[in-house]
């Protein structure tokens, strides 16, 4: 009888996954932690529930290589060109300064230079899951802060491919070899990767779209999976690793017209094969080595997060970034990814590294991974609550702007929203001062002789710069819902009578806002569902006057109706008549019209579809109840009455769009 054992592990790690799932995404940490710490739960450290590991390692294969593939789709190379000079510059420091002194401090500890480099490389990713969750979570991705440490993890995912290419050489060089067979190999490696990613990039487009044209699903979904693992069995041969290939693979079909749907096609897969991957991670943990010498790991694991948060604050702040920006950026990538957990698999398969130091470094990722979120959400609000005691006592400020200016609107954040209202402002000769982070932005700003200040609103020396005391408006028109909130405390206690308007993403921190002294909110969610409901009411041609007071209802009642499931139905309860009475409408004719020149009486609009012409506004003038025989001319436009259904008929026969018989 066939051993089916495996499928006992599969469905203790599924039962334990689904109630991961869903907790830790209820506490806002992402599930990749809660997977990893499952796996050290029910692992041979933990109750022991799981025996066959090697079953699970080789179903956690197919995880990295699904892992690595859609990373490698969401990095297509136009992505890839839109990271910036400083996101660039930024990064580079951080892989290189991260791998050069991990490698320094473990070498002086006594591992040899080839292991200190390789955990060098390690220790130089971060995890995107990790960021990205921490920042939808918090409304953050759009901010300063979500920009940049999204851009550097980019740009680590592609760091890794390099680095992938070099443990095959790293494993060699530890054996009794020569330098010229040392540099073979790195030609072997390089060079059959090359020759692989030239002849993909010229076959997988068209193989795409062949299997796209036949129109069979299961066969696309069936092709991809086969360029997949195909490529990355290739890869395999020239002796680099399989999740190289599933990462070449994705950026070449992140060019194709179809990497929406590969995407979507893979993600199920890639979501099973992933928990897989990391519960095996944590099954692969031995707790009882990190128990055994947990005040090392402790350190270990805090040097970690101080020096990776570390190499990214201080450049940010050579780039004049404010510090809150750099602190949080920092903090984010201050943990180690999963892409370090493949290299880590690879390094193991090679023997670069022994279990003893796999599982040291599993423990320190695991603790840095649980460890960041945490971090990264406390330490600012800490901070931020210091320092607005801490200011509150500050009398001493840089002084106001040089111009002299009062009555004035204080914008907060240039983004499209801050540059709308600035255009505005100008033309109609209100004046402004604009506050940003963006050191760039505010170079560009200053040669177009803009008043701009660069700085973190949170400090009450900016908002003096910027005239608070005689401003009549602030406008916080940022991501950062956290700088929003202190801007806005600090705003209102320098100048109480400041009328302050903020822009939010969702309607869940309207309430907190008008508690702190927001005067006006624009959840732009909320602001959006006018719009949709608006341009409902119009297909009915409910009149403009009813429409706009309906969104003055919904406005005036502090946005309670769309936010809570009951509503008002008495505010709403006149549309009913209003559906069933006639409607006005009205038709502007243009001059190459097919109606045009025909009468009134040869139109029979009436007789044809139950609206009448009441009225023909002609040069600015009103023809009312036009005669039989007045002639239709271009420029005219036709006031039409009836019903709903015939008011639609009326105008779809005038368009030429259908044809009416008497």
């Amino acid at each position: 009888m066939t051993d089916i054992g495996f499928i006992r592990e599969i469905i203790i790690i599924l039962i334990v996954s689904i109630p991961i799932v869903f907790l830790f995404n209820r506490i806002r940490i992402p599930s990749i932690v809660g997977f990893l710490i499952a796996g050290m739960i029910i692992g041979p450290s933990g109750f022991k529930l799981i025996a066959d590991i090697e079953t699970i390692e080789m179903l956690a294969t197919f995880g990295v290589v699904l892992l690595l593939f859609t990373i490698g789709l969401e990095l297509s190379i136009e992505r890839l060109m839109q990271i910036g000079r400083i996101l660039l510059i930024t990064g580079s420091i951080q892989v290189g300064f991260t791998l050069i002194i991990f490698m320094l401090l473990l070498h002086l500890a006594g591992l040899p230079i080839i292991q200190s480099l390789f955990f060098g490389m390690l220790g130089a990713g971060s995890s995107t899951a990790v960021v990205l969750k921490f920042l939808s979570d918090n409304k953050e991705v759009d901010s300063q802060h979500g920009r940049l440490a999204a851009g550097v993890t980019i740009f680590q995912d592609l760091a890794g491919v390099p680095m992938m290419l070099l443990i095959p050489v790293l494993a060699a060089t530890g054996d009794d070899v020569t330098s010229g067979e040392v540099i073979q190999r790195i030609i072997i490696s390089f060079g059959s990767v090359g020759v692989i990613v030239v002849v993909a990039r010229y076959l997988m487009p068209k193989i795409v779209y062949y299997l796209a044209a036949a129109r069979v699903r299961e066969g696309f979904t069936i092709g991809i999976m086969l360029l997949l693992f195909g490529t990355a069995y290739l890869t395999n041969l020239a002796g680099v690793s399989l999740a190289l290939g599933a990462f070449i693979t994705g950026i070449i079909l992140s060019e194709s017209e179809f990497n929406r749907q590969v995407f979507a096609d893979a993600i199920p897969l890639r979501d099973i094969f992933n928990s897989l991957f990391f519960i095996a991670i944590g099954l692969l943990l031995n707790l009882d080595i990190v128990f055994a010498n947990f005040g090392l790991f402790t350190i270990i694991v805090l040097a970690v997060i101080v020096i990776k948060s570390s190499i990214i604050i201080l450049p940010l702040l050579a780039f004049r970034y404010p510090f809150r920006t750099g602190l949080i950026a920092g903090l984010l990538l201050g943990q180690i990814g999963e892409f370090s957990f493949v290299l880590a698999l690879v390094g193991l398969d090679y023997g670069i590294i022994d279990s003893e130091l796999y599982n040291a470094f599993l423990a320190a990722s695991i603790f840095t991974l649980v460890l960041v979120p945490v971090l990264t959400y406390f330490v600012p609000l800490i901070i931020d609550k210091f320092t607005i005691s801490f200011r509150e006592s500050v009398t001493e400020h840089t002084g106001p702007i040089d111009t002299v200016i009062k009555h004035h609107v204080i914008i907060v954040g240039y983004g499209l929203n801050g540059q709308n209202l600035a255009r505005v402002l100008k033309e109609t000769g209100i004046p402004y001062v604009i506050i940003d982070m963006d050191p760039k932005m505010v170079s560009e700003l200053r040669k177009k002789d803009e008043l701009v200040i660069f700085g973190d609103v949170t400090k009450p020396e900016i908002l003096e710069q910027a005239s608070i005391a005689t401003a009549q408006c602030i406008v916080f028109a940022m991501a950062d819902i956290h700088a929003t909130k202190l801007g806005l405390i600090l705003a209102k206690k320098s100048n109480p009578s400041i009328f302050a308007v903020v822009r939010l993403r969702e309607l869940d921190d309207v309430d907190e806002f008008r508690k702190l002294g927001a005067d006006e909110i624009i959840p732009e969610e909320f602001e959006t569902s006018l719009q949709i409901f608006s341009k409902v009411l119009e297909t009915y041609h409910i009149p403009l006057n009813v429409i706009m007071k309906q969104i003055a209802i919904v406005r005036n009642e502090a946005y309670q109706l769309l936010r809570k499931e009951g509503t008002h139905e008495r505010q709403f309860s006149r549309l009913n008549e209003i559906l069933a009475a006639g409607i006005t409408e009205t038709y502007f004719v243009v001059d190459d019209n097919p109606h045009v020149g025909e009468t009134i009486s040869e139109l029979d609009i009436r007789a044809k579809t139950g609206a009448t012409i009441i009225a023909i506004v002609r040069n600015g003038k009103a023809i009312p109840n036009p005669s039989p025989n007045e002639k239709i001319r271009g420029h005219d436009t036709l006031v039409l009455v009836g019903d709903h259904k015939s008011v639609d008929e009326a105008i779809q026969f005038l368009n030429g769009e259908i044809q009416l018989a008497q």
